[in-house]
C-alpha cells in the first residue's frame, strides 16, 4: 500500500506487516490484485478495518481503492480521494483477483433511489467477467443479491445492532473452513434479507444464520460471490460510536443499546472484541480458497 495512506501507520503501530512497493517489486511472485469499492462515509476508518483483515495472510496483496464517480463524498476529503482512490471507469478495462464491496448507510432507500445505483449495477455486472471472487458486505450484499437474483430487502421494526451468536447451517463451502459450529459477529442494519428467498435462487447457499439477526453468510458454490450481512471487520468500539451518534441525534428516542455488546448490557462499560478470530478466518479463507487457489496466473485469461 502507498506510504502516505493513513491506514499504513495505524497497521504498523499494531505490528501488522506492511510491505513497501519497492520490496514487493523484488519478490518473484505475482501479487493478488484486490480492489475495495468503499461506499462508507468514513472511508479512512473502513479502509483501515478491511486492510487489517486482509493482512492476515502470507500472500502478497496489491490494493486498489475505488469510490463511486456519481456520488460526491461529504465526509472524506477530495484530497484523500484524489491521492489514494480511483473510479470504476479508471479500472473497468482491468481484471482483479478479488473485489470487496462495502456497506453503505442507505438501507432505507429503495435500490433504484440511490443516486449511484446505475453505476453500481454496471460494477456488479462487470464483476461477473472481470473479478475472480467478490465479497459483498452488508448493504453491498443486499444490493448484489437484489441485482443478480431478485432477492428483496425488508425494513425491520428496530435496528439490528449488536453482537449476535450464529450457527452454521450444514451447507458446504471452503469459505467456512475452520469455523466453529457457533460463532459471534456484529450486525448494524435497518433491513433484512430472508433465507428462504436466497435459497430459492438455486444458486446461493445460506451458510450461517442467527436466530436474532437472521442470515449472516451466503455464497455461490463456485466461491465467486460471497455475501456477508454483518460486519466482522468492525473494531471493538465501532458499535459504541454508532450508538453514541444515534443517541446524540435522538433517532429513535431512546436509542436501543446494541444487543450482547457491552458487558452486562451496561453502555458505560468498555466493550470487548469477541469476533476478531472469525473475522480474520473469513477473510483468510476468502483469499486462499476463493482467490489464490482458483485464479489464473494472468487474471485476463479467466
Amino acid at each position: 500500500m502507498p506510504h502516505e495512506l493513513p491506514a499504513r501507520a495505524i497497521l504498523e503501530a499494531e505490528n501488522i506487516f506492511v510491505m513497501s512497493d519497492e520490496r514487493a517489486g523484488h519478490q518473484d511472485i505475482r501479487p493478488m490484485r484486490i480492489a475495495i469499492l468503499n461506499l462508507m462515509p468514513m472511508k479512512v476508518t473502513t479502509e483501515t478495518q478491511l486492510l487489517r483483515l486482509l493482512s492476515n495472510t502470507p500472500l502478497q496483496i496489491e490494493i486498489t481503492l475505488l469510490h463511486t464517480a456519481s456520488h460526491v463524498s461529504r465526509t472524506t476529503s477530495a484530497e484523500h480521494l484524489d491521492s489514494f482512490y480511483s473510479t470504476f471507469d479508471d479500472v473497468a478495462h482491468q481484471h482483479f483477483d478479488g473485489l470487496i464491496i462495502t456497506g453503505a448507510p442507505i438501507e432505507k432507500l429503495d435500490f433504484e433511489e440511490v443516486d449511484y445505483w446505475p453505476e453500481m449495477t454496471r460494477i456488479l455486472d462487470w464483476t461477473r467477467t472481470n473479478v475472480q471472487s467478490t465479497l459483498h458486505v452488508c448493504w453491498g450484499a443486499q444490493a448484489a443479491l437484489y441485482h443478480h437474483y431478485g432477492v428483496g430487502k425488508y425494513e425491520v421494526p428496530q435496528k439490528i445492532s449488536g453482537v449476535f451468536n450464529h450457527r452454521l447451517t450444514g451447507a458446504k463451502s471452503p469459505i467456512i473452513t475452520g469455523f466453529d459450529d457457533e460463532f459471534l459477529a456484529p450486525h448494524s442494519r435497518h433491513t433484512d434479507v430472508h433465507a428462504s428467498e436466497i435459497e430459492a435462487t438455486g444458486e446461493v447457499d445460506v451458510l450461517a444464520v442467527s436466530e436474532e439477526a437472521g442470515v449472516f453468510l451466503a455464497a455461490t458454490a463456485d466461491g465467486r460471490q460471497i455475501f456477508v450481512t454483518g460486519h466482522p471487520e468492525y473494531d471493538a468500539d465501532t458499535l459504541y460510536r454508532e450508538y453514541r451518534r444515534d443517541s446524540e441525534h435522538g433517532l429513535p428516542v431512546p436509542v436501543p443499546v446494541p444487543a450482547h455488546y457491552f458487558p452486562d448490557d451496561d453502555p458505560t462499560a468498555v466493550p470487548l472484541n469477541r469476533w476478531r478470530g472469525h473475522g480474520h478466518l473469513l477473510y483468510a479463507n476468502w483469499l486462499n480458497y476463493c482467490i489464490y487457489q482458483e485464479t489464473p496466473f494472468d487474471p485476463a485469461e479467466d
